[in-house]
């Protein structure tokens, strides 16, 4: 794992500065985003501090928090979305607080919430959600759980697209993680598309992450065929090195670029060709990173952001 002290030489490194936050789709077309999920860094910042730190170092884009939206008034969202402008950032992709993972009735309580989710949305602008797939389960077999989870996220859908916002779908990758359960469930690109086909609606899409790429043993060949619209968020992440892919464990991860395990630039390419418009963000699960200060910590994952969309070209 990377110490802290490569940490804030990654931080201080020179040369990065002038990489722009933003990366190029296809044709020059619309650009991808470079998205600060603070969450994802350890970092506990209001909506208000989290557009201050995107500003500061350098992102183009923030991920929306729903429960704090909600709570706003008309003039504290006025304020905070004419800030976030003035300073030239979009929304990323919040979180999805559903549980469809569990039994019904905890499905049932979070579809009560789920319309107020999505109005606080729809009112500050932000049009994504995306979430994760469990890739196993130890009752329900493959068949059985593809089955709830497509009547599950189609319903899930049905609310947020309702309210002009799109639901993203990400699968886990690692060996680890679904060979750990009875029965194994979805774990790779291919079948997530099955899951979308089934769920049937042209606002449910993909969370791309590329680590779950790595770890599924995908390359850019699997990307190909894929648009813009089919992908609704993208994580970028890096693998500790000298741990073989089938060993690798979801919860120790690195920041793009940090070992050069995982092939970003192929990874990247072809969201870039695809002319990907959408937020990517650092989700690095880092024990290190989680023990910086607020500002190195999203001061280090801009610079590992940037190493990492200067490799599109």
């Amino acid at each position: 794992m990377t110490t802290r002290r490569d940490f804030l030489r990654i931080a201080g490194a020179a040369g990065l500065a002038s990489v722009a936050g933003v990366a190029r789709g296809a044709a020059g077309g619309p650009a991808m985003t470079m998205d600060l999920v603070c969450g994802n860094l350890g970092v506990k910042a209001d909506l208000p501090t989290a557009v201050a730190l995107a500003h500061k170092h350098g992102f183009t884009s923030l991920a929306p928090d729903a429960g704090e939206l909600g709570r706003l008034s008309d003039g504290q969202l006025g304020e905070l979305l004419g800030d976030k402008k003035t300073k030239g950032l979009a929304w990323g992709a919040a979180a999805l607080l559903v549980d469809f993972r569990g039994d019904d009735a905890a499905f049932r309580a979070g579809m009560a919430d789920l319309p107020a989710f999505a109005s606080a949305l729809q009112r500050a602008g932000a049009t994504r959600v995306g979430t994760w797939i469990r890739p196993g389960d130890e009752r329900l077999t493959y068949v059985a759980n593809f089955r709830q989870h497509a009547r599950r996220l189609r319903e899930v859908a049905a609310v947020l697209g309702g309210h002009g916002v799109r639901l993203g779908l990400e699968y886990v990758g690692p060996k680890t993680a679904w060979s750990s359960m009875r029965h194994p469930f979805i774990h790779t690109l291919a079948e997530t598309r099955d899951l979308i086909a089934e769920i049937g609606r042209d606002d449910v899409g993909l969370v791309l992450d590329s680590w779950h790429w790595y770890t599924a043993g995908e390359t850019a060949d699997d990307l190909r065929g894929l648009t813009n619209r089919d992908v609704v968020a993208c994580d970028l992440n890096d693998a500790p090195a000298s741990v073989p892919v089938d060993q690798q464990r979801d919860g120790v991860r690195e920041l793009p670029c940090a070992t050069g395990v995982i092939d970003l630039r192929a990874f990247l390419k072809a969201l870039a060709a695809m002319g990907y418009d959408g937020p990517a963000r650092a989700e690095p699960f880092n024990a290190t990173l989680r023990t910086l200060p607020a500002d190195v910590a999203v001061a280090t994952a801009a610079r590992s952001m940037k190493q990492a969309f200067a490799l599109i070209g």
